[in-house]
């Protein structure tokens, strides 16, 4: 299936994949606001980037078996997803992926995975040392970052608007670009000693934070890290 295939068909509420198809393209289905659920068969090899974004309707989406790769923002703004589970073939997952599904509350990882694991339904890389996606719809406000963490990867909390507070342990050494973008809820979050890297745009847009404290281990922080947060009085 071509990118660009069904951009912006807002009228059909299904669509059935036949296993004939190996790939689906970038931005296949964008924008397809009336598609309610789809199974993806175990032909398919690839999800592109953006290739079900915007889907807003859609509720429920079965990934086939061998699926190897997901695109970055494949699902990116699907508010109606609850739920996720990828198979033990996914060898790649792109940024973003499921960034800014408001109604995702968990991330289930099928345990023969050798890439990827989940724990308490956030997604993360198999020896759970990379924070992938936490799940802007999980009903919590606040989370602390596993301690094996040393990344928190691009886009991992974008859109997060109902955590208040996010504990980073002392294990992460850097926080990439867009890590918590338009985390519109934050109100207070520590940077530990350990951080040496704050990626572009990392806390921008978190319009609650007052207040955030850079330690002297950081070395580098990228373009806009804390563009939009209109409420910070003090770095």
């Amino acid at each position: 299936i071509g990118v660009y295939a069904f951009n912006d068909c807002k009228g059909f509420t299904s669509v059935t994949i036949p296993d004939s198809v190996t790939s689906i393209g970038g931005c296949a289905f964008l924008s397809c606001e009336s598609l309610t659920s789809v199974t993806i068969p175990d032909s398919v090899t690839s999800i592109g980037e953006y290739a079900f974004a915007g889907c807003k309707n859609l509720t429920s989406v079965k990934i086939g078996n061998d699926v190897a790769t997901i695109g970055s923002w494949a699902f990116l703004r699907c508010i109606g997803l609850k739920n996720i589970v990828i198979p033990d073939n996914v060898m790649f997952i792109g940024a973003g992926a499921f960034g800014e599904c408001m109604g995702l509350t968990s991330i289930t990882v099928d345990k023969n995975n050798e890439n990827y694991s989940s724990r308490d339904g956030v997604l993360f890389n198999k020896d759970q040392t990379t924070l992938i996606q936490y799940p802007a719809g999980k009903q919590r406000d606040t989370y602390i970052i596993p301690d094996s963490v040393t990344s928190i990867g691009s886009w991992a909390f974008l859109g997060c608007k109902g955590l208040t507070s996010i504990t980073i342990p002392g294990s992460v050494t850097s926080i990439e670009e867009e890590a918590f973008y338009s985390c519109t809820g934050l109100t207070s979050i520590t940077i530990p000693d350990s951080v040496t890297s704050i990626g572009g745009y990392a806390f921008s847009d978190c319009t609650s934070l007052t207040s955030i404290t850079i330690p002297d281990s950081v070395t580098s922080i990228g373009s806009d890290a804390f563009s939009g947060c209109t409420g910070l009085t003090s770095i």
